[in-house]
């Protein structure tokens, strides 16, 4: 932790001309939480179906793997009940290797599309760090996509978030690959002990693990090297806060 998370209205799997949505929202609508504030739009009863998520998200980050991504159930097929075939699988199911073609909107609309395909569809790893979630109301079934995009930029979040900007922008410009170990090299006594939070050995790793999952780092054989995407992010921090902040942190 900490990242801001986007939670963005991916479809409706409803009848929207005969039940719209009476929040008047729209695929494409955007929901973001910065550590601190919500900013965009959002229908208040998706709140609590959302919430649980957006707070998952902004401790693990793009590192979240969605538990149905170890569920075997989503690559198998459709089943019939079949007795004759309890001897086999315990529990007396037959394959059904086709697809049934349901009405647009019936219930099974509301599922994953992609299940229950045979051969199953090679989507495993597609879905294995997918967080959606649906509308209560099920007669519109808003689908939201909800992800984790940068770091949190605001709130208890900040204080590590500057860190992690520093630490990116000081192997920068050390060359973009410093030993991992050495990191605390690049500070000062004041900077590494006087500023909150206080840097160690035992901050250091995590920082770098919320870094290489967005990208911004790599870390290998016990080296941190800087990626293009670390160096524009902190060019572009640079740019969203105060230039004596800037200053003082030596960015």
């Amino acid at each position: 932790m900490p990242f801001s998370i986007k939670v963005t209205l991916v479809e409706f799997r409803g009848d929207t001309e005969r039940y719209p949505c009476h929040a008047t929202m729209n695929v494409g609508d955007e929901l973001i939480f910065d550590g601190l504030e919500f900013k965009g739009k959002i229908c208040a009863h998706t709140i609590p179906v959302l919430a649980p998520h957006i707070n998952t998200l902004y401790k693990t980050g793009p590192r979240f793997i969605n538990p149905g991504y170890y569920n075997l159930f989503w690559s198998a097929t459709l089943s019939e009940k079949d007795l004759s075939m309890k001897q086999y699988d315990g529990n007396g199911n037959r394959n059904v290797f086709e697809k049934h073609e349901e009405p647009k909107y019936h219930m099974t609309c509301l599922s994953d599309p992609d299940a229950w395909y045979w051969p199953p569809r090679d989507n495993r790893e597609d879905r294995k760090h997918v967080l959606r979630a649906m509308c209560p109301d099920l007669r519109t079934a808003a689908v939201f996509n909800i992800e984790a995009y940068d770091l949190a930029t605001a709130g208890d979040a900040l204080p590590f978030t500057r860190r992690q900007m520093t630490i990116m922008d000081r192997v920068h410009k050390a060359g973009g690959t410093w030993p991992v170990d050495k990191i605390l090299d690049l500070y000062t006594e004041f900077e590494i002990l006087k500023i909150y939070p206080p840097l160690s050995e035992i901050i250091i790793p995590p920082m770098l693990d919320d870094l290489e999952s967005l990208s911004y780092a790599i870390v290998k054989d016990g080296n941190v090297t800087i990626t293009k995407e670390g160096a524009d992010r902190v060019a572009r921090y640079k740019t969203e806060i105060p230039a004596e902040d800037v200053e003082a942190l030596k960015l």
